[in-house]
């Protein structure tokens, strides 16, 4: 049998990389680029963003946790993609494994692989790349005896789709649920000592259970009832009976990668980010990233600042993103760009703020952010009446909109986006016909502003109901009805000044299914990959009718997951996670959404979700934006 070793797949890849599109995904040595000594560090990973290159190199974790491994002594980390469709054929022609970009060592020779789980719809790419890397797709068959001799990497896996992972529970060795920053390091460290000590993996999995957030699903049985709903978690002895995520709880000193990788080929986004914050108070009720971030913590504009200079200094980049999943709501967004722009304007870097919201946008901020470079504004009303907006507690009015759009179009801007919600609990055709409404008042106000030649942008994603979420128990509408609204937009946004876009419904049912699915759709995953499904967020090679063959040949009902309401006292598939947000708020908050009640950002008033005295003390502000 031919070693695979990083030398061979060297000479291997001379042969094929002239063959296939963007050959810089493949090759590394990138600016930047971390190449510590293979052989002289204890625990060797290999982090994994199981989509094409350009698109994990603008993720946010996979810089921070790159950089902040690389920085421990005795600790490796190198970086590992997707390969695109052409690449993968010529790989497989050629008997290459897949491999990491620092060293080009085969996936297998590492001690532990690192996937980040950021989108359900990555989930048959996670199993092809260990199919590609020549590694057992199931758990148990890369333990013991079923080893055959061969002794295989951890794999472990994180990130916001890990507060459900059950549809790929039995692939992963174990679950980092929470922030990574203190709890990776803290892993390894365990598996270092294993390897020191000569322990076996099961009895390493055995150790690591004991950190918080750390989820071996192989410790954990799960027996249905004969409805198909969860009769009971049975969890082995010693195990804890629920896993609590881990909080950055000193989130201003967290690590910060100053000197990222400049990628050759261009990235999505080729630029510095700036996290300055982590979490929401605003408690949008469909929204799981503003539920599982809790509490929020905020670095000091002096750390910002000074993370900036760094940064621009070590890549070149041209271009700050201020990112948190509402910039505009951090307590002294105004001082940072202020001193950011008096810093970078003469070097022309711009600044950007990438979430806006409207209740909380001040056209002075967007002036002093685009005086580099002027781009559009997006603002997400999410739905189309104040009824429906007060359902998903949203927490902005029409007048926020109409006043905001007016402001910008005074200042000079000329193109917005909208974005929505469509299929959200409740909804009616009375909400659509808001959405509609809406876009044509803020042309109006174009015309008022004097921005005659003004477009509006609406854009309409389906509602996915999510785990940790109070719609958690809902159900998403039928394809058919999510069809017909679709169309019912479309045809009423028929105007030359309207650009209308919305999301294919059938990637959004097979997202809902995997986001409230369980463990018995490990099955359907593995048939998928089989026969063929990869880069599924893809429009280009999302195969629904494979998948709609898929689950009638595995007995899946697919609307069991996707468009079935939970019962209350239901045993969820993910209720053995805990955010640190009780399940009681989450039920409450879903019944005063039936009501149409709001309830106010926890800013003020404390809302007893259970984070803050479980987690952090709850986080004073001076005065909201």
């Amino acid at each position: 049998m031919i070693h695979k070793n990083n030398e061979w797949v060297r000479r291997r890849l001379d042969r094929i990389l002239p063959k296939v599109m963007k050959p810089g995904r493949y090759v590394g040595g990138e600016w930047n680029m971390i190449r510590k000594e293979w052989n002289g560090t204890d625990v060797r990973t290999v982090f994994i963003f199981p989509d094409v290159y350009e698109v994990g190199m603008s993720n946010l974790a996979l810089r921070i946790l790159y950089g902040l491994i690389n920085s421990y002594e005795g600790f490796l980390c190198e970086r590992a993609f997707a390969p695109w469709p052409d690449m993968e054929e010529k790989m497989k022609e050629e008997g290459i494994p897949l491999y990491s970009l620092e060293s080009f060592h085969p996936l297998k020779d590492f001690d532990v692989i690192a996937f980040t789980l950021q989108y359900e719809l990555s989930y048959t790419n996670i199993l092809n790349i260990l199919k590609l890397s020549e590694i057992p797709l199931r758990s148990l068959d890369r333990l013991g005896e079923a080893c055959q001799g061969q002794d295989f990497p951890f794999v472990i896996a994180g990130g916001p789709c890990a507060y459900n992972p059950e549809p790929i529970a039995p692939f992963i060795d174990l679950f980092l649920i929470g922030e990574g920053e203190e709890q990776f390091p803290a892993a390894l460290r365990v598996i270092r000592e294993s390897k020191k000590n000569g322990k076996s993996k099961m009895e390493t999995l055995r150790e690591l259970s004991k950190l918080q957030g750390i989820y071996v699903p192989m410790f954990y049985d799960v027996e249905y009832n004969q409805d198909g709903t969860i009769q009971e978690l049975k969890v082995k002895e010693g195990m804890p009976p629920r896993i609590k995520k881990t909080v950055m709880k000193d989130f201003s000193s967290a690590y910060f990668p100053e000197k990222v990788i400049v990628p050759y080929t261009e990235a999505v986004h080729d630029r510095v980010m700036l996290e300055v914050m982590r979490g929401c108070t605003r408690g949008c009720r469909f929204c799981q990233a503003g539920m599982i971030y809790r509490p929020l913590r905020e670095r000091s504009p002096e750390t910002l600042v000074k993370q900036a200079e760094k940064s621009i200094e070590a890549t070149g980049y041209e271009e700050i993103s201020l990112v948190s999943l509402s910039t505009s709501d951090y307590t002294c967004v105004n001082r940072v760009l202020e001193d950011l722009m008096a810093k970078m304007q003469e070097k022309g870097v711009s600044v950007s703020l990438p979430s806006l919201r409207l209740d909380s946008f001040d056209v002075k901020i967007a002036e002093q952010v685009q005086k580099v470079r002027k781009s559009g504004l997006t603002f997400a009303p999410e739905a189309g009446t104040q009824r429906l907006r007060d359902v998903i507690n949203k927490g902005v009015t029409e007048d926020d909109l109409l006043n905001t759009a007016e402001a910008a179009f005074r200042a000079g801007w000329s193109n917005i986006k909208l974005y929505y919600m469509i299929g959200l609990p409740t909804e009616t055709y009375e909400d659509l016909d808001g959405i509609v409404e809406q876009a044509r008042k803020v042309l109006d106000v174009s015309r008022k502003a004097g921005r005659r030649g003004a477009k509006v942008t609406v854009s309409a994603s389906s509602f996915v109901p999510k785990a940790h979420t109070p719609f958690q128990w809902e159900s998403q509408d039928l394809i058919e009805i999510l069809k017909e609204k679709q169309v019912y937009l479309k045809k009423k946004l028929k105007d030359h000044r309207i650009k209308f876009i919305y999301h294919d419904v059938g990637t959004s049912f097979i997202e809902a299914v995997l986001a409230r699915g369980d463990r018995r759709l490990a099955g359907l995953l593995e048939w998928a990959v089989e026969s063929g499904c990869k880069f599924d967020g893809w429009s280009e090679f999302f195969r629904f009718s494979l998948w709609q063959q898929g689950m009638a040949e595995m007995g899946i009902n697919p609307h069991f997951y996707a468009n079935r309401k939970y019962d209350k006292d239901e045993i969820l598939p993910w209720d053995h996670l805990s955010t640190g947000v009780n399940k009681t708020y989450l039920w409450n908050e879903y019944q005063k959404a039936l009501a149409e009640e709001k309830t106010p950002d926890c800013r003020g008033k404390c809302g007893q979700c259970g984070v803050c005295p479980d987690i952090a003390k709850p986080v004073k502000f001076k005065q909201m934006n």
